[in-house]
Protein backbone atom coordinates (compact mmCIF):
# COMPACT_ATOMS: atom_id res chain seq x y z
CA UNK A 1 0.00 0.00 0.00
CA UNK A 2 1.11 3.54 -0.62
CA UNK A 3 2.18 5.37 2.51
CA UNK A 4 1.27 9.02 2.80
CA UNK A 5 3.91 10.75 0.75
CA UNK A 6 5.65 13.71 2.38
CA UNK A 7 7.82 14.72 -0.56
CA UNK A 8 6.87 16.37 -3.82
CA UNK A 9 7.52 14.64 -7.15
CA UNK A 10 8.17 16.14 -10.55
CA UNK A 11 5.75 13.70 -12.20
CA UNK A 12 3.18 11.17 -11.03
CA UNK A 13 0.66 8.88 -12.67
CA UNK A 14 -2.58 8.60 -10.71
CA UNK A 15 -4.44 5.49 -11.77
CA UNK A 16 -7.98 4.35 -10.99
CA UNK A 17 -7.91 0.53 -11.03
CA UNK A 18 -10.55 -2.18 -10.73
CA UNK A 19 -9.36 -5.46 -12.26
CA UNK A 20 -7.37 -4.34 -15.30
CA UNK A 21 -4.04 -5.88 -16.30
CA UNK A 22 -1.42 -3.23 -15.51
CA UNK A 23 1.42 -4.79 -17.48
CA UNK A 24 1.46 -1.72 -19.72
CA UNK A 25 2.51 0.34 -16.68
CA UNK A 26 5.29 -1.85 -15.29
CA UNK A 27 8.18 0.19 -16.63
CA UNK A 28 6.70 3.25 -14.93
CA UNK A 29 5.56 1.57 -11.71
CA UNK A 30 7.81 3.78 -9.56
CA UNK A 31 5.93 6.81 -10.85
CA UNK A 32 2.48 5.35 -10.24
CA UNK A 33 0.03 6.05 -7.47
CA UNK A 34 -2.49 3.24 -7.91
CA UNK A 35 -5.90 3.24 -6.23
CA UNK A 36 -7.50 -0.19 -6.53
CA UNK A 37 -11.24 -0.73 -6.14
CA UNK A 38 -11.46 -4.41 -7.08
CA UNK A 39 -11.02 -5.95 -3.64
CA UNK A 40 -8.47 -8.60 -2.65
CA UNK A 41 -9.12 -10.90 -5.61
CA UNK A 42 -8.24 -8.13 -8.05
CA UNK A 43 -5.29 -6.55 -6.27
CA UNK A 44 -2.52 -5.39 -8.64
CA UNK A 45 0.50 -7.67 -8.76
CA UNK A 46 4.01 -6.55 -7.94
CA UNK A 47 5.81 -4.24 -8.59
CA UNK A 48 2.80 -2.03 -7.87
CA UNK A 49 2.16 -0.53 -4.49
CA UNK A 50 -1.44 0.54 -4.21
CA UNK A 51 -4.07 2.05 -1.96
CA UNK A 52 -7.35 0.10 -1.69
CA UNK A 53 -10.53 2.13 -1.98
CA UNK A 54 -14.20 1.13 -1.86
CA UNK A 55 -15.67 0.49 -5.28
CA UNK A 56 -17.68 3.69 -5.52
CA UNK A 57 -17.76 6.78 -7.66
CA UNK A 58 -15.94 5.60 -10.78
CA UNK A 59 -12.69 7.39 -11.62
CA UNK A 60 -14.06 10.75 -10.48
CA UNK A 61 -14.09 9.63 -6.87
CA UNK A 62 -10.54 8.26 -7.23
CA UNK A 63 -9.09 11.43 -8.71
CA UNK A 64 -10.77 13.69 -6.17
CA UNK A 65 -9.67 11.41 -3.32
CA UNK A 66 -6.08 11.78 -4.51
CA UNK A 67 -6.29 15.57 -4.79
CA UNK A 68 -7.83 15.96 -1.34
CA UNK A 69 -5.41 13.61 0.40
CA UNK A 70 -2.25 14.75 -1.41
CA UNK A 71 -3.13 18.43 -1.76
CA UNK A 72 -0.06 19.64 0.13
CA UNK A 73 2.26 17.25 -1.72
CA UNK A 74 0.94 17.05 -5.26
CA UNK A 75 3.42 16.25 -8.01
CA UNK A 76 4.49 19.13 -10.22
CA UNK A 77 2.65 17.36 -13.05
CA UNK A 78 0.00 14.69 -12.52
CA UNK A 79 -1.25 12.39 -15.27
CA UNK A 80 -4.70 11.02 -14.40
CA UNK A 81 -5.59 7.71 -16.10
CA UNK A 82 -7.81 4.66 -15.78
CA UNK A 83 -6.70 1.04 -15.60
CA UNK A 84 -7.14 0.62 -19.34
CA UNK A 85 -6.68 3.47 -21.79
CA UNK A 86 -6.07 1.90 -25.21
CA UNK A 87 -9.67 2.46 -26.26
CA UNK A 88 -9.14 6.22 -25.77
CA UNK A 89 -5.43 6.85 -26.39
CA UNK A 90 -3.04 5.62 -29.09
CA UNK A 91 0.23 6.73 -27.48
CA UNK A 92 2.76 4.84 -25.39
CA UNK A 93 3.03 5.78 -21.75
CA UNK A 94 6.49 7.21 -22.39
CA UNK A 95 4.98 9.44 -25.08
CA UNK A 96 2.16 10.45 -22.75
CA UNK A 97 4.65 11.37 -20.04
CA UNK A 98 6.76 13.42 -22.46
CA UNK A 99 3.68 15.34 -23.53
CA UNK A 100 2.52 15.77 -19.93
CA UNK A 101 5.85 17.32 -18.97
CA UNK A 102 5.27 20.12 -21.48
CA UNK A 103 2.11 21.16 -19.63
CA UNK A 104 2.10 24.76 -18.43
CA UNK A 105 0.00 26.35 -15.65
CA UNK A 106 -3.64 26.64 -16.69
CA UNK A 107 -3.31 24.07 -19.47
CA UNK A 108 -5.08 20.72 -19.37
CA UNK A 109 -3.19 18.28 -21.58
CA UNK A 110 -5.33 15.70 -23.36
CA UNK A 111 -4.36 12.89 -25.72
CA UNK A 112 -5.25 11.62 -29.22
CA UNK A 113 -7.00 9.77 -30.63
CA UNK A 114 -10.28 11.12 -29.27
CA UNK A 115 -11.13 14.76 -29.91
CA UNK A 116 -12.58 16.89 -27.14
CA UNK A 117 -16.33 16.40 -27.00
CA UNK A 118 -19.25 18.60 -26.10
CA UNK A 119 -21.61 18.45 -23.14
CA UNK A 120 -24.81 20.48 -23.30
CA UNK A 121 -27.49 18.30 -21.61
CA UNK A 122 -27.98 20.56 -18.59
CA UNK A 123 -31.26 18.91 -17.55
CA UNK A 124 -29.72 15.45 -17.78
CA UNK A 125 -28.46 13.15 -20.51
CA UNK A 126 -31.39 11.49 -22.33
CA UNK A 127 -29.66 8.12 -22.27
CA UNK A 128 -32.43 6.36 -24.20
CA UNK A 129 -31.65 8.53 -27.24
CA UNK A 130 -28.01 7.41 -27.35
CA UNK A 131 -27.76 3.68 -28.17
CA UNK A 132 -23.98 4.10 -28.23
CA UNK A 133 -24.03 4.69 -24.45
CA UNK A 134 -26.24 1.68 -23.69
CA UNK A 135 -23.38 0.09 -21.75
CA UNK A 136 -23.71 2.81 -19.14
CA UNK A 137 -27.46 3.41 -19.24
CA UNK A 138 -28.18 -0.30 -18.78
CA UNK A 139 -26.17 -0.48 -15.55
CA UNK A 140 -27.72 -0.03 -12.13
CA UNK A 141 -27.28 3.65 -11.39
CA UNK A 142 -27.67 5.88 -8.37
CA UNK A 143 -29.54 8.86 -9.74
CA UNK A 144 -28.65 12.27 -8.38
CA UNK A 145 -31.13 14.65 -6.79
CA UNK A 146 -29.86 17.64 -8.78
CA UNK A 147 -29.61 18.38 -12.47
CA UNK A 148 -26.20 18.63 -14.13
CA UNK A 149 -26.74 22.38 -14.33
CA UNK A 150 -27.32 22.59 -10.58
CA UNK A 151 -24.20 20.51 -9.93
CA UNK A 152 -22.15 22.68 -12.24
CA UNK A 153 -23.40 25.94 -10.76
CA UNK A 154 -23.05 24.88 -7.11
CA UNK A 155 -19.85 22.86 -7.06
CA UNK A 156 -17.87 23.52 -10.24
CA UNK A 157 -18.38 27.12 -11.33
CA UNK A 158 -19.76 28.38 -8.01
CA UNK A 159 -21.88 30.74 -10.09
CA UNK A 160 -25.53 30.94 -11.09
CA UNK A 161 -24.65 31.50 -14.76
CA UNK A 162 -25.86 28.90 -17.25
CA UNK A 163 -23.33 27.91 -19.93
CA UNK A 164 -24.21 26.84 -23.43
CA UNK A 165 -21.79 23.92 -23.25
CA UNK A 166 -18.50 22.64 -21.87
CA UNK A 167 -15.75 20.65 -23.57
CA UNK A 168 -14.43 17.41 -22.10
CA UNK A 169 -11.96 14.60 -22.73
CA UNK A 170 -13.73 11.23 -23.10
CA UNK A 171 -12.44 8.75 -20.55
CA UNK A 172 -11.14 11.45 -18.20
CA UNK A 173 -7.50 11.00 -19.24
CA UNK A 174 -5.54 14.22 -18.81
CA UNK A 175 -2.45 15.83 -17.31
CA UNK A 176 -2.35 19.02 -15.25
CA UNK A 177 0.17 20.99 -13.24
CA UNK A 178 0.03 21.43 -9.49
CA UNK A 179 -0.49 25.19 -9.85
CA UNK A 180 -3.62 24.57 -11.89
CA UNK A 181 -5.09 22.16 -9.36
CA UNK A 182 -4.30 24.61 -6.56
CA UNK A 183 -6.27 27.40 -8.20
CA UNK A 184 -9.03 25.90 -6.06
CA UNK A 185 -8.64 25.33 -2.33
CA UNK A 186 -8.56 21.88 -0.80
CA UNK A 187 -11.90 22.75 0.82
CA UNK A 188 -13.33 23.17 -2.69
CA UNK A 189 -12.27 19.62 -3.62
CA UNK A 190 -13.42 18.19 -0.28
CA UNK A 191 -16.87 19.66 -0.85
CA UNK A 192 -16.94 18.33 -4.41
CA UNK A 193 -15.91 14.86 -3.24
CA UNK A 194 -18.58 14.84 -0.53
CA UNK A 195 -21.42 16.11 -2.72
CA UNK A 196 -20.62 14.09 -5.83
CA UNK A 197 -19.48 10.73 -4.46
CA UNK A 198 -20.15 10.24 -0.77
CA UNK A 199 -23.33 9.99 1.31
CA UNK A 200 -26.26 8.91 -0.86
CA UNK A 201 -24.05 9.04 -3.97
CA UNK A 202 -21.58 6.42 -2.61
CA UNK A 203 -22.47 3.93 -5.33
CA UNK A 204 -20.51 1.85 -7.86
CA UNK A 205 -22.14 3.77 -10.72
CA UNK A 206 -23.43 7.10 -9.49
CA UNK A 207 -24.88 9.39 -12.12
CA UNK A 208 -22.54 12.08 -10.84
CA UNK A 209 -19.57 10.05 -12.09
CA UNK A 210 -20.64 10.53 -15.70
CA UNK A 211 -21.04 14.27 -15.21
CA UNK A 212 -17.74 14.68 -13.36
CA UNK A 213 -16.04 13.14 -16.39
CA UNK A 214 -17.51 16.01 -18.38
CA UNK A 215 -16.60 18.75 -15.89
CA UNK A 216 -12.86 18.25 -15.26
CA UNK A 217 -11.55 20.56 -17.96
CA UNK A 218 -14.14 23.23 -17.24
CA UNK A 219 -13.21 23.12 -13.55
CA UNK A 220 -9.49 23.59 -14.18
CA UNK A 221 -9.75 26.17 -16.98
CA UNK A 222 -13.22 27.66 -17.53
CA UNK A 223 -11.84 30.35 -19.83
CA UNK A 224 -10.90 27.66 -22.36
CA UNK A 225 -13.49 24.95 -21.79
CA UNK A 226 -16.75 26.72 -20.91
CA UNK A 227 -18.85 28.40 -23.58
CA UNK A 228 -21.10 30.82 -21.76
CA UNK A 229 -23.20 32.13 -24.67
CA UNK A 230 -23.48 31.95 -28.45
CA UNK A 231 -21.01 34.80 -28.94
CA UNK A 232 -18.40 33.00 -26.82
CA UNK A 233 -17.21 30.91 -29.76
CA UNK A 234 -13.63 30.57 -30.94
CA UNK A 235 -12.93 31.89 -34.43
CA UNK A 236 -10.20 29.29 -34.84
CA UNK A 237 -10.94 25.59 -35.16
CA UNK A 238 -8.19 24.65 -32.70
CA UNK A 239 -6.65 26.24 -29.64
CA UNK A 240 -2.91 26.73 -29.07
CA UNK A 241 -2.69 23.22 -27.59
CA UNK A 242 -4.09 21.59 -30.73
CA UNK A 243 -7.43 20.72 -29.15
CA UNK A 244 -10.74 21.62 -30.74
CA UNK A 245 -11.29 25.21 -29.65
CA UNK A 246 -14.04 26.66 -27.48
CA UNK A 247 -17.51 25.88 -28.80
CA UNK A 248 -16.15 23.71 -31.63
CA UNK A 249 -16.11 20.43 -29.74
CA UNK A 250 -17.44 17.22 -31.23
CA UNK A 251 -21.13 16.57 -30.66
CA UNK A 252 -22.27 12.94 -30.48
CA UNK A 253 -25.39 12.60 -32.60
CA UNK A 254 -28.58 11.28 -31.04
CA UNK A 255 -29.26 7.82 -32.41
CA UNK A 256 -25.57 6.99 -32.89
CA UNK A 257 -25.11 3.25 -32.54
CA UNK A 258 -21.37 3.23 -31.82
CA UNK A 259 -19.44 5.63 -29.63
CA UNK A 260 -16.28 6.23 -31.65
CA UNK A 261 -16.27 9.99 -31.27
CA UNK A 262 -14.09 12.04 -33.60
CA UNK A 263 -10.65 10.69 -34.28
CA UNK A 264 -7.38 12.54 -34.59
CA UNK A 265 -3.78 11.50 -35.00
CA UNK A 266 -1.47 14.17 -33.64
CA UNK A 267 -3.24 17.34 -34.69
CA UNK A 268 -5.06 15.88 -37.72
CA UNK A 269 -8.78 15.17 -37.63
CA UNK A 270 -10.01 11.84 -38.95
CA UNK A 271 -13.70 11.42 -38.20
CA UNK A 272 -15.25 8.37 -39.87
CA UNK A 273 -18.45 8.62 -37.88
CA UNK A 274 -19.73 12.20 -37.81
CA UNK A 275 -18.38 15.63 -38.70
CA UNK A 276 -17.34 18.26 -36.20
CA UNK A 277 -20.09 20.78 -35.64
CA UNK A 278 -19.63 23.82 -33.40
CA UNK A 279 -22.10 24.52 -30.63
CA UNK A 280 -23.00 27.89 -32.07
CA UNK A 281 -22.67 29.58 -35.43
CA UNK A 282 -23.78 26.58 -37.45
CA UNK A 283 -27.12 26.11 -39.13
CA UNK A 284 -26.75 22.38 -39.56
CA UNK A 285 -27.31 19.54 -37.12
CA UNK A 286 -24.97 16.52 -37.21
CA UNK A 287 -26.56 13.50 -38.83
CA UNK A 288 -26.82 10.24 -36.96
CA UNK A 289 -24.26 7.57 -37.75
CA UNK A 290 -25.32 5.22 -40.53
CA UNK A 291 -23.53 2.25 -39.02
CA UNK A 292 -25.63 -0.88 -38.57
CA UNK A 293 -23.85 -1.95 -35.40
CA UNK A 294 -25.84 -1.68 -32.21
CA UNK A 295 -23.11 -2.56 -29.72
CA UNK A 296 -19.34 -2.70 -29.77
CA UNK A 297 -16.83 -4.38 -27.50
CA UNK A 298 -13.41 -3.00 -26.63
CA UNK A 299 -11.87 -5.63 -28.91
CA UNK A 300 -14.12 -4.59 -31.82
CA UNK A 301 -13.24 -0.99 -31.09
CA UNK A 302 -9.51 -1.74 -31.36
CA UNK A 303 -10.12 -3.73 -34.55
CA UNK A 304 -11.85 -0.65 -35.98
CA UNK A 305 -8.82 1.50 -35.09
CA UNK A 306 -6.57 -0.92 -36.97
CA UNK A 307 -8.89 -1.00 -39.98
CA UNK A 308 -8.65 2.78 -40.43
CA UNK A 309 -4.90 2.75 -39.95
CA UNK A 310 -4.70 4.08 -36.39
Amino acid sequence: MNPTRQTDLAFEIVLSHYNEDLTWLKQHSAECCVYSKGGEKNEPELPFNFTPLPNIGREGHTFLYHIVNRYEHLAEVTLFVQGRIDHHVDMTLAEMKAKAMTTIPGQVTTYPFRELELFEHWEGIPWEKYPCWKRWSSMATQTMPETPLELFQKYIAESDRMPVAVGFAPGAIFAVKKETIMRHSNAYYERLLQQMFLGEMAHVNPETGHYMERFWLAMFNPAEYVQWDDSDLSKAERNKDGQLAKGRWYRTSMGSAVDLGAMRRGEELDSPMSPISPVAGSSSTPESSETELSTITNEEFLDHKQSIGM
